[in-house]
């Protein structure tokens, strides 16, 4: 299918926890299965600035620009692995409305700040759309310098790459979306988590333990219509 919008995922950091599979197995809709590594499953905060964001032909200059927050973890269909969103915040209310009414992703809106300054990472994030579960997010990331390709068969490679979501309507319908992009490039990171009200929102218990971090080159992206499966 053609692509109908381009963008520019920028300071895309990966925070992962492994967990058991029937943690995230119960939240499932019905036709995807838990994807796992080594037994575990994974979820995933992952925060990033979206820039340029536009109809496909469109230029770049006229763009949306916004930063994102998402809690995802991974999925399988019929052996078709994807990423399975539980939520994600913006910081942009037209962009959320069109979301979730053209890819039926579970996104709310939020006040966020996202300031990079050299190798530092200040992010934070507060749900505003009333009538769901806060949410919270306060964190510093520590850039490393160090990018590398994403080996085949590697932790990293089943943690991102990633080239099909899978979502579920209000109406219990399952569909899915192809992205198309340029392979990632990662970096090992540091984060300091102060809070983090995403595993609480979407019904997880907390965790305390320090996650799986890694940050990733900027990179463009374009996006297909979503298709019912």
């Amino acid at each position: 299918m053609p692509s109908v919008l381009s963008m520019r995922w920028r300071d895309g950091v990966f925070c992962h926890w492994p967990v058991e599979p029937e943690v995230v197995g119960g939240r499932l809709p019905d036709g995807l299965e838990v994807a796992t590594f080594e037994g575990k499953a994974y979820l995933g905060v992952v925060p990033f600035v979206m820039e340029a964001i536009r109809p496909r032909g469109i230029p770049a200059r006229i763009g949306r620009s916004f930063p994102e927050l998402n809690l995802r973890t991974y999925v399988e269909r019929g052996g078709d692995p994807g990423v399975y969103f539980f939520s994600l915040d913006a910081d942009d209310r037209l962009s959320v409305a069109l979301a979730r009414r053209a890819f039926q992703l579970p996104y709310y809106r939020a006040r966020m700040r996202f300031e990079r300054r050299g190798e530092r990472i200040e992010i934070r994030s507060q749900r505003t759309t009333e009538g769901v579960p806060p949410a919270s997010f306060d964190a510093t990331v520590e850039v490393g310098r160090e990018y590398r390709p994403v080996e085949r068969g590697s932790l990293e490679g089943f943690l991102v790459e990633n080239y099909r979501f899978f979502t579920e309507s209000d109406r219990g319908r399952l569909y899915a979306g192809e992205i198309d992009q340029e392979p990632w490039r990662l970096a090992p990171a540091e984060v300091t988590i102060r809070e983090n009200g995403l595993f609480a929102a979407n019904g997880f218990e907390g965790r305390e333990d320090e996650p799986i971090c890694h940050h990733a080159k900027p990179l463009e992206v374009s996006a297909e219509r979503i298709r019912v499966v």
